[in-house]
């Protein structure tokens, strides 16, 4: 996504388009994009950078880490923001900052339950009870037993 500074008026631009999903540099084979990436940002130029807030969007395929089941994820940034320091050419690039942005609102790891209306089919620990005043064995106990003065 680029922007030509000697287009931007003083008062700042609003610009709303989409990108090809070949700017996210994504090759993890378990996040795949569905469409492109969807942008709506306002930019403006101060003394010395160039500042742009928005949105972003985009969807994309994930595999669930429980059922490993493909599922649908919409990957949302509301609150994009890049402050940019000048220095020097009129043709500023923000995909380094929208990747990132993008990137980092992806679930580190993906349950296709995410929206509780799917059931995830894949394993659970429901049978596990613990109680906070139970007595569980200590493995540091192991410890007390250990004869360090055995000699060979």
């Amino acid at each position: 996504m680029k922007v030509h500074l000697k287009q931007i008026p003083a008062e700042g631009t609003h610009l709303k388009g989409k990108e090809e999903t070949d700017i996210l540099e994504l090759e993890d084979s378990q996040v795949r994009p569905l469409g492109p990436v969807e942008y709506s940002v306002d930019i403006g130029v101060s003394d010395s950078g160039l500042f742009a807030t928005g949105t972003l969007r985009v969807d994309v395929e994930l595999e669930c880490v429980s059922c490993l089941k493909r599922f649908v994820y919409p990957v949302r940034v509301q609150n994009f923001s890049a402050q940019i320091e000048l220095t020097g050419p009129e043709l500023v690039d923000l995909t380094p900052w929208v990747r990132e942005d993008i990137l980092l609102a992806l679930p580190v790891h993906p349950h296709c339950d995410w929206d509780r209306k799917t059931v995830c089919v894949g394993p659970r620990l429901h049978n596990l009870n613990v109680e906070a005043d139970s007595k569980a064995p200590n493995a540091w106990d192991a410890l007390d037993h250990l004869n360090l003065n055995r000699r060979k």
